[in-house]
């Protein structure tokens, strides 16, 4: 992915007002959603996170006895497993097997696996075709974008967008009903799905002791890549192994209602394995990659094993108050949002990764809406710590990141004053005797010139120290 600047990115987001409009509404709802589905629908969601939460985190501590009883049991019931260290040999590993095939055009269901691997450009790039079948993802493919969201990937474009770029790249009539939008895609889509024989999907689970994998989905398209070929793959991340068919039933309970406030999902497609003797459809070959992709290191990491814990449902993103403003492709990286600014880093490394961990504001609703109970926050503000060089154990890439001199200074001054309480107070207290001052030199100062660009600096008139006091729920000790 070539990547524009850190700063020329972000002003041409947050000056894309068409872009803002079409989260703001979108997040909205999803938000309204989630919540009414859990007030209506469950007793104990809390509980159900707690169960969630101590559910993978028992996977993740045997990780190693679920991976080997998974390839076992797999193996057993017919599939083919294969192991995949790194992102270029799952890719080689895909591409291997289908020149062993002699197949040269593979179709996909929703996978942010394949997208995190960039498996479409590895097969691009050795004259192989992989379609997008998902309806988000066949509208990001035509249009050349990477996905937005990682539960609804092209949510950033409008029903008015969508028709045009139909009716630029399919040549399709001009449109902007959903209804004849999906028609549209259905009938392109059909074509493709014609004389199909190799199909992919992510995995949203795995069940160790069953041998099989869950996936969901609300379009049908992925069934149609796991039943419809003669060969499917399926590409898993390792951490994605739970141990029975109870755990990963707890973690679909949880991960529909978080990613768009539905009960249940649509579809709910569970593979054992090929078709057996008598079966009337169903592929004839199962294979499943599994791929570590620096999780390994991430799970030996105590400060961040916890962000393994995600099930991808998005919850984090439609609710942080920085992705709705500048969305997705601003982090420029497979994973956005507060989940993406934990996971990026360890896995792609913080010295590629590391400026977007600006792109916080420490909130906390990430936090508090995340289902399996990641905090998100804090984690953020570790690897924050790691990238100015004041950590012991930071993710990889650290030994490559350029520190600036006069930012570890500037916070290793604010570390003095914050945490000493005469100072502090002093501080809050006269810094209204500074207000004219900052003001007239606003556009010049270092942090502060980047904050007036797009925003109204605060007139401080009063003693904060005394206002800080009057909020509700502050108590000085």
């Amino acid at each position: 992915m070539n990547k524009m600047s850190h700063k020329e990115i972000v002003k041409i987001k947050l000056n894309d007002k068409q872009m803002q409009e079409n989260l703001m509404n979108a997040m909205h709802t999803l938000q309204r959603n989630r919540l009414k589905v859990i007030d209506d629908k469950f007793k104990d969601w809390q509980g159900l996170r707690s169960k969630a939460k101590q559910a993978k985190n028992n996977a993740l501590m045997s990780l190693k006895d679920r991976l080997l009883e998974f390839e076992k049991n797999a193996s057993a019931n017919g599939m083919i497993v294969h192991w995949a260290d790194t992102k270029e040999e799952a890719c080689e590993l895909i591409y291997e097997l289908m020149v062993q095939k002699n197949i040269t055009k593979i179709l996909k269901g929703k996978s942010m696996a394949s997208e995190e691997i960039g498996l479409n450009h590895y097969l691009e790039n050795k004259g192989f075709k992989a379609i997008e079948t998902d309806l988000g993802e066949l509208i990001l493919q035509l249009n050349d974008e990477n996905p937005v969201h990682i539960v609804v990937p092209a949510i950033h474009r409008n029903r008015y967008e969508i028709g045009k770029i139909f009716e630029e790249k399919l040549g399709s009539a001009l449109e902007s009903e959903p209804e004849k939008l999906n028609a549209i895609a259905r009938k392109h889509l059909r074509n493709e799905f014609e004389g199909l024989k190799l199909g992919l999907s992510g995995v949203n689970f795995a069940m160790s002791k069953e041998g099989a994998f869950w996936l969901i989905e609300n379009e049908g398209n992925g069934r149609m890549c796991t039943t419809a070929p003669d060969i499917h793959i399926a590409l898993c991340g390792i951490e994605k192994v739970m141990e029975s068919f109870e755990d990963a039933a707890t973690m679909v309970s949880l991960l529909t209602p978080s990613a768009t406030g539905q009960f249940i999902p649509t579809y709910n497609n569970i593979i054992t394995g090929p078709r057996k003797n008598g079966d009337l459809d169903g592929p004839k070959e199962v294979h499943i990659v599994l791929f570590n992709n620096n999780r390994t290191n991430m799970l030996s990491n105590e400060d961040y094993y916890e962000a393994l814990r995600c099930i991808r449902c998005g919850a984090c993103m439609n609710f942080c108050p920085v992705y709705d403003q500048i969305g997705g492709h601003t982090y420029q990286t497979t994973y956005p949002g507060p989940i993406g600014e934990v996971i990026s880093p360890n896995i792609f490394g913080i010295d590629y990764t590391g400026d977007i961990l600006t792109f916080c504001s420490l909130c906390g609703r990430c936090s508090e809406v995340c289902p399996v109970r990641i905090p998100l926050a804090d984690l953020i503000r570790k690897l924050r710590r790691d990238k100015v060089g004041q950590g012991d154990n930071p993710p990889i890439g650290a030994n490559l990141v350029k520190h600036n001199k006069a930012e570890a200074f500037a916070f290793a001054r604010f570390k003095d004053l914050a945490t000493n309480g005469n100072l502090w107070k002093f501080s809050l207290s006269k810094a209204h005797y500074f207000n004219s001052l900052l003001h007239s030199f606003k556009d010049s100062l270092p942090v502060i010139k980047n904050w007036s660009a797009f925003k109204e600096l605060p007139q401080i008139k009063k003693d904060l120290y005394k206002e800080i006091e009057k909020l509700e729920g502050v108590i000085y000790e």
